[in-house]
């Protein structure tokens, strides 16, 4: 079922700008300078996941309120690990805690992405957030480097095909 939206999502968008990678579990969602795109996507992504996931990476634009909706549509789905690039200027770690880590729909995280402190945005790892990382672990909820739990899709294809 999954491949069969994604088909369409695939005919519908550039191939250049949109790449969407499904096996076994294995998810990776990349939009390059697409915001509309990312709404989109994410307004109706959480309706198709499957019930369970081993890795679901976002690399989008993120608006906080298409990102609610995502989290609220895929309320019935678990992510042993999800990493997430928000590209965008919207804080979305408020609506992480309400439905992931309050949820403990989440094994392993890791985002990159703007996180803000009183008046500045930084674009940062919140890995190297001590304070949002204990939070974390004490929901059971293991933050990791981006950079570590990052994983080329077309690597791993790769690799499987040699």
């Amino acid at each position: 079922m999954i491949s069969i939206i994604f088909y369409g999502i695939l005919k519908w968008s550039s191939p250049k700008k949109l790449r969407i990678t499904y096996l076994w579990n294995y998810f990776c969602l990349e939009l390059s300078n697409i915001e509309h795109t990312s709404s989109i996507i994410l307004q109706n992504l959480g309706q198709i996941l499957p019930s369970k996931l081993e890795y679901l990476r976002l690399f989008l634009y993120i608006k906080a309120s298409d990102f609610e909706v995502f989290l609220k549509n895929s309320h019935n789905t678990f992510i042993k690990k999800l990493v997430i690039n928000n590209r965008s200027n919207e804080d979305i770690l408020p609506y992480i805690k309400e439905y992931i880590m309050k949820e403990k729909r989440v094994k392993y995280l890791a985002i990159y992405g703007p996180f803000f402190n009183n008046i500045t945005i930084k674009y940062r790892d919140m890995f190297y957030l001590k304070n949002e990382v204990e939070e974390f672990k004490l929901h059971d909820i293991n933050v990791q480097n981006y950079n570590d739990l990052y994983f080329s899709a077309y690597a791993f294809i790769k690799e499987l095909l040699d």
